[in-house]
């Protein structure tokens, strides 16, 4: 039986520095308190078999192949085990708009949460705001992803892990890198260096890493190009008029310039490798890590019921989805489904920080993965030993 040791938190105080987006964010706090009571130190955790979830919930985190079928229990698994004493907990996020962001939405919607005796909050919070409050205990969890000043708040002495991921996209998706072609270029081959590029997104995000393989591919790297930071109503619109060479589309934007022959995409996401997901603060990874694995439970539990495929393709689910995420059915459908996955893939962080070293946004010594990932509590909730 595999066993999982955890350990009390000591409430402390500590002056942290962090590097968000080229300035200084400082922040300096306690361990929050709450009623739940803390396990005992050193008491270890017990993993037993979970009906519904067998060989296909769990995947080798070391499979990187693109085709890689992600972990998967029967519907209406893991079963609810709820908490003995209720808990309150709150999730901060960038959007509450975002597809990527539905299966947190539908756990709320549909009572997942409420069934594992969470009462669950969804608080949107830009990154840099969310993250001294999610390493003070403030929040309990983030979703959001490993970006560099995440991985630098790790560094600074942030209590903070990777606990679980968010999603792929499917092959047919083309949200990533396009060019604007010039006369003599085909998509084969685009020399980049030199080119700016425009993108909402800065390069300390984890779209520094899909963006710089797309980059080496065609003659560029992320230090060789400019970047434009852009609304993200401007930069279709720069892209199109010519105010950048290239821009970062996301979905459904994209759509706008595919089939057009005046424009290549260079690339997108990894295929089967999820960039985001749940970050855990100290409460949920140490002081109650009961209520993490629960509020895990509930997460993988919706995915499994509701995201376990093409989820679009059921009409009915399509249009509540749409209603909750407070966007247009047809924008909804014009994209294909993301493919939801709760894994963490190995190395993807040490991908990740490579990246952000490339793009001047990162310095020092890696984190180690073991330092800003944890798997277990995942592991738990679906019963892997």
């Amino acid at each position: 039986m595999r066993t999982r040791t955890c350990t009390g938190a000591p409430a402390r105080t500590t002056a942290l520095a962090l590097l968000v987006a080229g300035s200084l964010l400082a922040a300096a706090g306690c361990a929050k308190e709450d009623d739940a009571p803390p396990p005992e130190p050193g008491k270890p955790r017990s993993v037993s078999p979970v009906a519904g979830c067998g060989k296909g919930s769990w995947t080798d985190p070391a499979d990187l192949a693109p085709d890689r079928k992600p972990a998967r229990c029967s519907a209406g698994a893991p079963a609810p085990k709820p908490l003995a004493e209720k808990r309150d907990i709150t999730i901060a996020t960038g959007t509450l708009s975002a597809e990527y962001v539905a299966p947190l939405q539908m756990a709320v919607e549909k009572g997942e949460f409420k069934k594992e005796g969470l009462n669950v909050a969804l608080k949107v919070l830009p990154t840099p705001d969310a993250l001294p409050l999610l390493a003070k205990g403030d929040i309990d969890a983030q979703w959001a992803a490993p970006d560099a000043a995440v991985m630098n708040g790790i560094t600074s002495g942030f209590d903070i892990k990777w606990t679980a991921g968010n999603f792929s996209p499917d092959p047919r998706s083309k949200s990533g890198l396009w060019v604007r072609l010039k006369d003599d270029e085909t998509a084969d081959h685009v020399p980049m260096a030199g080119r700016t590029l425009g993108t909402m997104i800065g390069k300390g995000s984890v779209i520094a890493y899909p963006m710089g393989k797309a980059l080496k591919k065609h003659g560029g790297g992320l230090d060789e190009i400019t970047f434009q930071q852009l609304g993200s109503a401007d930069v279709l619109t720069a892209l199109q008029n010519g105010g950048t060479d290239a821009a970062w589309l996301l979905d459904p934007v994209w759509r706008k310039v595919d089939g057009d022959k005046r424009f290549a995409f260079l690339g997108g996401q990894p295929q089967a490798e999820p960039l985001g997901g749940l970050l855990f603060g100290p409460k949920l990874l140490k002081k109650d890590p009961d209520a993490g694995v629960a509020l895990l439970r509930a997460y993988i539990r919706t995915v499994n019921t509701y995201f376990a495929g093409d989820y679009k393709a059921d009409k009915a689910f399509a249009a509540e989805l749409a209603e909750l995420l407070g966007t247009d059915e047809e924008v909804l459908l014009a994209t294909p489904s993301l493919r939801m996955d709760w894994e963490i893939r190995a190395g993807t962080t040490d991908r990740l920080q490579d990246a952000y070293r490339a793009a001047g946004v990162s310095k020092g010594d890696k984190v180690p993965e073991k330092k800003a990932v944890d798997r277990e509590l995942y592991e738990e909730a679906v019963g892997r030993k």
